[in-house]
């Protein structure tokens, strides 16, 4: 049978990972091979995943973490390469835009494997960020490029990506499927939105992570100043990213704010269910939202998602405090129109069918 290998290390990438693997195992077509490359290394952050969502354990489970950019991404190309050695096969699936993408589709490209890039085409045209960098060169190497907007489409054809000899295809967006098949389930599964004691549609859901903040104590400090004021009058939980809770503590933040620790998939759809608003640095957390028909406030100084702030779904803030707090005021008691469908539908279906047309 056709063999299939798919890399992963990354809460979104798990979501992502979950539809389609789910997808590959019903329809029997090849046999897919899954790596966990680590990158997320607290049991919050990615075994959970796992159990939660049925995803079958990995084949291969490499541990790397805990390193910087250049050491990460060398010591996970090194085993990859290895496991592709061993395993052999037709293509691999990488996803989104993390050290575990780049350096799965370069080890592939250097043993003449196809890559396959799942969320290809996204820009913030800031290459500054490490998930920019990424996301470009992943993009470059690959043979199917597997976008979730046009817009996404849009970026590829003016990079000259239609004479490359890869091949773009419009799929939309996964996570959609990923939302829909599992938020049927959240509220039997989720623990930690009963125990807040908060009302529906109460609070405000809150992640900080991205390196752009949580590296830059100006920056840090700004963001929580903000979501301090935000919570003297509307409540703010903020699961707690590791990264995050280590630097507060070395930059000596203190703050109001509810926090929680690092939560599984389920609870964080039923947070998001339950909130009235977001506000985030994440990229994935910014579609979640809007999925579940909230407005998100974005703690950056630009989005790939921007077909949101386009629609009027999402205002970028940056870290600065006062346009975090006036974007929330804006969206406090908007009435918005959530029946645009930006995203697509049956994304997990389309991206198979371009699988099985790549390698047939």
């Amino acid at each position: 049978m056709k063999k299939i290998v798919s890399i992963s290390g990354a809460r979104p990438q798990f979501v992502k990972a979950a539809v389609l693997s789910r997808i590959i195992r019903s329809e029997g077509d090849f046999e897919e091979r899954i790596i966990h490359t680590g990158q997320h290394y607290d049991i919050n952050m990615s075994e959970i995943f796992f159990r939660e969502m049925e995803i079958p354990a990995p084949d291969y489970s490499l541990h790397i973490n805990r390193m910087n950019h250049g050491a990460m991404t060398g010591k996970m190309l090194e085993q990859i390469e290895n496991v592709l050695v061993e395993e052999k096969p037709r293509a691999v699936v990488v996803y989104g835009d993390t050290n575990s993408t780049l350096a799965g589709a370069l080890a592939a490209a250097k043993l003449h494997i196809p890559v396959i890039h799942v969320e290809a085409g996204l820009r913030s045209f800031n290459m500054k960020m490490p998930e920019e960098i990424n996301r470009v060169l992943t993009d470059r190497i690959s043979q199917l490029l597997l976008c979730p907007t046009p817009v996404a489409v849009e970026n590829l054809k003016n990079e000259g990506f239609e004479n490359s000899g890869s091949r773009i295809a419009l799929t939309g967006d996964i996570m959609k499927d990923a939302v829909l098949y599992y938020g049927k389930s959240c509220e039997e599964k989720a623990r930690v939105f009963p125990l807040l004691n908060l009302k529906n549609n109460s609070y405000i859901l809150a992640t900080v992570h991205r390196q752009e903040n949580t590296d830059h104590p100006g920056r840090l400090k700004s963001v929580f100043a903000a979501l301090d004021a935000v919570h003297e009058k509307t409540p703010v939980v903020v699961p707690l990213h590791p990264r995050t809770e280590k630097f507060l503590r070395q930059y000596g933040i203190e703050t109001r704010i509810i926090k929680i620790k690092p939560v599984g998939y389920f609870d964080m759809l039923s947070l998001l269910k339950h909130s009235k608003m977001v506000v985030t640095d994440s990229g994935g957390l910014q579609k979640e939202a809007y999925f579940h028909r909230k407005p998100v406030v974005v703690l950056r100084d630009e989005t790939e998602w921007v077909e949101l702030v386009r629609h009027g779904f999402a205002r970028i803030t940056g870290a600065v405090k006062e346009r975090i707090t006036d974007a929330v005021a804006h969206f406090e008691n908007l009435e918005m129109d959530f029946g645009k469908n930006l995203y697509g539908d049956h994304a997990g279906d389309k991206i198979y069918r371009e699988i099985k047309q790549l390698i047939q």
